[in-house]
């Protein structure tokens, strides 16, 4: 599995890639250009994501919009909604606006931090990454 960490906090970040790294490679993107950069270059390579772990709160570019910019790469290559990477949008905001608001823009999970790692690894079961 091939794993992107976009976060801006460094505690967060550790965190994620040290639950993460069990089950493959993992890079690190502090905001939402660099997540989308990645992208970007992870399939102009060949090589792209299995799964993004976005926070949504960051400066710059947050990861709503990442994840906007992320689906429209996808329908740029002709990646059918749901055949794409898998995004889990990370964050403190736990407020049913919030949750539903990613999810419209077809994020694949959502996890409130602190991260707790049964919630994450039933995410990766379910999304048949490990």
């Amino acid at each position: 599995m091939k794993s992107l960490v976009v976060e801006d906090e460094f505690t967060s970040r550790l965190v994620l890639q040290k639950l993460l790294g069990e089950y493959g490679e993992v890079h690190i993107a502090s905001n939402g250009q660099e997540a989308v950069e990645a992208v970007h270059l992870s399939h102009k390579e060949g090589a792209p994501y299995n799964l993004i772990a976005l926070d949504i709160m960051m400066p710059g570019m947050n990861g709503t919009e990442a994840l906007r910019k992320i689906r429209e790469i996808e329908e740029v290559l002709s990646i059918a909604p749901g055949e794409g990477v898998k995004i889990i949008m990370t964050t403190s905001l736990g407020d049913g606006k919030s949750i539903m608001a990613s999810f419209k823009d077809q994020c694949d999970g959502y996890l409130v931090k602190p991260i707790e790692k049964v919630k994450l690894l039933k995410y990766l079961q379910e999304f048949q990454l490990m």
